[in-house]
C-alpha cells in the first residue's frame, strides 16, 4: 500500500521544516516547497526518514507558482496540506518599498488563497484531508511597525475559522496554527533581527511550535496558539483595546533607530 502524501510549503529552513520531519517520521511522502534553492537541500536531509521526498522551487505568491506545486503531485491525492509559505516585513509602512509589501500580501495571502481553494476542492469531493495553515498570534494584534504582516496574518487567522464552518460537515480537518516569536530565519529575512527588542528577544523552538501544530491538525482542533506566554497575549488581546495593542507592538517591533518623531508642518 502506498504512503500517504503530505505537501509542505516554506518547508525549506524553520517551522515548515520541522513539520516536514514529523510527517516523515510519520510514514508520509513529502512534497515540500519554497522559493529558494535551500529546499534542495532540505529534501537531502529528509531522504534519511527512508520516504518519498520530492522538492519543488516555485514562486508561491503566484497562481503560476502554485500550479507547479500542484502538478508536481503527479495526480496523487493530497493527505494533508500544510500552508506555511509566508513572508515577513518590518519597518515603518511609509517607509517600505511596494514591490516588498505586495510580495508580502501575495504571497501570505494571495498565493496561499488560491493553493487552499485547489486543495481543499480535491480534499472535499474525496471526503477527507487535512489542512494545517501558519498564521500567528500576530493576526490578533495591529501590528504598528509590521503592518502589513500583521494584516496578512489576521487575514489566515480569520479564514481558517470561515473554510472550517463551510466544510463542516464533511470529514476534511482545518487547523490554524497561531505562533508567537520562534526562532527562524523570519526576523533576518524581515530585516529585524538585530534592530528591533522582539527581534533581538528570546524565542520558541521551531521544533516544539511545528509539534504543537502537527497535534493539534492531527487531533481536529480548529486552532493551537504555541507557547504558555503566547497564549496569555493571545488571551489578553481579545480584551485589551486594539490601540493599546498597537502601541504596545510598537514596544516590541519598533526599529531602534527610528526617531522619536517625524518632522512636518
Amino acid at each position: 500500500m502506498a504512503n500517504k502524501l503530505a505537501v509542505i510549503t516554506g518547508a525549506s529552513t524553520g517551522i515548515g521544516k520541522e513539520i516536514a520531519k514529523i510527517a516523515a517520521g510519520e510514514g508520509y511522502d513529502l512534497l515540500i516547497v519554497a522559493d529558494e534553492p535551500q529546499i534542495d537541500a532540505a529534501a537531502g536531509e529528509l531522504n534519511s526518514f527512508g520516504v518519498d521526498v520530492q522538492s519543488i522551487e516555485a514562486d508561491l505568491s503566484t497562481f503560476e507558482g502554485n500550479d507547479r506545486l500542484l502538478a508536481a503531485c503527479g495526480g496523487r491525492p493530497i493527505d494533508i496540506l500544510v500552508a506555511n509559505a509566508g513572508r515577513g516585513l518590518g519597518q515603518g509602512f511609509l517607509e517600505q518599498d511596494p514591490a516588498q509589501w505586495r510580495r508580502v500580501i501575495d504571497t501570505n495571502v494571495v498565493g496561499t488563497t488560491y493553493l487552499l481553494q485547489k486543495v481543499l476542492q480535491q480534499m472535499v469531493a474525496r471526503n477527507e484531508g487535512n489542512v494545517l495553515i501558519t498564521g500567528s498570534i500576530a493576526g490578533l494584534i495591529p501590528g504598528a511597525w509590521q503592518a502589513v504582516y500583521n494584516g496578512t496574518k489576521a487575514y489566515l487567522d480569520s479564514m481558517s475559522y470561515a473554510l472550517r464552518e463551510e466544510i463542516k460537515d464533511t470529514d476534511v480537518n482545518i487547523t490554524v496554527l497561531m505562533p508567537g516569536p520562534t526562532e527562524t530565519e523570519f526576523f533576518r529575512r524581515a530585516n529585524m533581527e538585530h534592530n528591533t527588542p522582539v527581534g533581538q528577544g528570546d524565542k520558541a523552538d521551531a521544533g516544539k511550535v511545528a509539534k504543537d501544530g502537527w497535534d493539534a491538525m492531527t487531533s481536529h482542533k480548529p486552532h493551537v496558539v504555541s507557547g504558555f506566554m503566547n497564549k496569555v497575549q493571545a488571551a489578553m488581546s481579545h480584551i485589551t483595546p486594539d490601540t493599546m495593542n498597537a502601541k504596545m507592538h510598537t514596544a516590541m517591533a519598533k526599529p531602534d533607530d527610528v526617531e522619536e518623531s517625524r518632522g512636518g508642518l
